[in-house]
């Protein structure tokens, strides 16, 4: 396999080195780009509209459109005389990928004459009769039939371009025009392969009461074209598309530096019911290139961060009661790390975030930023909280224990629940969240607690316990199910 891969890499080499000087006069007559503009979306699609000035005769004309992605839905392409709209009429339009590659050429080189040179420095020349199979097959001059394995291959010569092979994905028109001289075009093309992603770091305040927000867009291009000084706009929001064979691409990944927040070079507005960011200077987007610019900066963002320990059985209406004693207890003890702050304006930020992942840091007592979380966000306008989970607390252990059940009568039961709460913290009281979910029936009554509660839901109650440094504190409650 090794060798096949070398020799398929000089064969390209030898290739387009002797193709060079018979495609370089047709790709220096395409003009170059007038104006590029790039529309990328959440779901890894681009539009794209490319303007260029071709020299047109009266009458019949074929145009070539070269450095059109690889990745273009030919179903999406529009073409448009911006010169003389109504006396230019498009014909007919073809996308040609028929690429120049070894397995391309063997199979149009059927029946003629080629060189082949082994590993060993053996030339042979013959007629090719196959070249499928792994194997090529040659008839030399004594009409022996020679069958070469291609691992045992280092270069095959061919003496020219067959027609129809191409270097590079072209759109091709037969156009119909009334008037002879330039006329500048436009192309508007969806294609895959580009995708926009947001990258947020939060760098947060050592009392974890404010934080430092820069968010940068990062462009993946690797659609198979480069776009030169191109007008990009990204739109942020799930658009309804079809069903396509190009899956979406997940950007890179990539590690940004914290530093001061700069003003955004992003434009931000809004457009029918999404986002849309426009960056404010052409961008160059080279092919299987990764480039990031930063859109939104917040500087002193009121956050706070808060302990979570949930360890009852999500609620699940199953249609009966559950009466198993033992279901819906988990034997979780980790507490939850979060952070919270707002999008609104007065809380600081007053920005809209497009979905994202988000890295938290926090200085060091040296002042060096050490990654303290990550986490993901959906589309979060302006004015929502944010709430990230950023890992567990090493020195904070739950415990939740079933002490009492009782099936009181075939529609009744009740059951009890003890909590333990342990904090090894050095000197700071913390506050503990437990959320608990009644997940036997929906007809439920909290007969007793040790704790005050809040109700956050149909089937959710909240406590929320100050732990002391060191200490342990346990909270406790009865409920009783009844069901029909």
């Amino acid at each position: 396999m090794r060798k096949w891969a070398f020799g398929l890499l000089l064969l390209v080499v030898f290739v387009l080195s002797a193709l060079q000087t018979a495609v370089t006069g047709a790709q220096d007559a395409v003009p170059r780009s007038d104006g590029v503009s790039i529309t990328i979306y959440n779901q890894g699609t681009a539009l794209v509209q490319d303007r260029r000035t071709f020299e047109l005769q009266a009458g019949v004309n074929i145009i070539n459109f070269t450095d059109v992605a690889a990745m273009i839905d030919p179903t999406s392409v529009s073409f448009t005389s911006l010169t003389d709209p109504t006396g230019t009429v498009v014909l007919e339009q073809n996308f040609v990928f028929d690429l120049v590659n070894s397995s391309a050429l063997l199979a149009r080189y059927l029946d003629e004459i080629i060189e082949v040179t082994l590993d060993d420095g053996t030339v042979l020349t013959g007629q090719l009769l196959s070249g499928r199979g792994g194997e090529i097959i040659l008839r030399d001059a004594d009409q022996q039939v020679l069958v070469i394995a291609i691992d045992s291959v280092r270069n095959m010569a061919f003496p020219n371009l067959p027609d129809g092979l191409i270097t590079r994905p072209t759109l091709r028109w037969v156009v119909q025009s009334a008037q002879s001289g330039p006329q500048q075009v436009e192309l508007t093309y969806l294609t895959g392969g580009m995708t926009w992603a947001a990258d947020y770091t939060l760098l947060l305040a050592t009392d974890n009461a404010s934080l430092d927000l820069n968010g940068w867009i990062t462009l993946t291009n690797t659609s198979g074209a480069r776009f030169s000084d191109a007008q990009v706009k990204l739109v942020a929001g799930d658009v309804n598309r079809l069903p396509h064979d190009q899956g979406r691409m997940e950007a890179a990944d990539s590690t940004i530096a914290i530093g001061a927040p700069a003003a955004p070079p992003v434009e931000q507005r809004e457009f029918f019911e999404y986002q849309l960011y426009e960056i404010a200077r052409p961008v160059t987007l080279g092919d299987n290139e990764t480039k990031q610019v930063q859109f939104v900066s917040g500087a002193d963002v009121p956050a706070s961060t808060f302990f979570v320990y949930e360890s009852s059985a999500p609620y699940y209406n199953y249609g009966y009661a559950l009466v198993d004693q033992f279901y819906g207890q988990t034997g979780i003890t980790d507490v939850l790390t979060y952070l919270e702050f707002t999008t609104a304006e007065d809380g600081g930020l007053g920005a809209d975030l497009p979905a994202g992942r988000m890295r938290v840091y926090q200085a060091d007592v040296d002042g060096a930023a050490l990654l303290i979380g990550e986490n993901r966000i959906d589309h979060t306008p302006q004015g929502e909280d944010v709430r990230l989970y950023l890992g567990n607390a090493f020195d904070l252990v739950g415990e939740r224990t079933q002490t009492a059940y009782t099936l009181i009568s075939q529609n009744v039961l009740q059951e009890t629940y003890e909590i333990l709460l342990r904090s090894r913290k050095d000197a700071q009281t913390v506050e503990i969240r437990v959320p608990e979910h009644l997940f036997r029936w929906s007809n439920w009554q909290i007969l007793n607690s040790s704790q005050p509660y809040t109700q956050l839901d149909s089937n959710t109650i909240e406590f929320r316990v100050s732990v002391p440094p060191g200490g342990e504190v346990a909270l406790s409650y009865t409920v009783q199910y009844s069901w029909p």
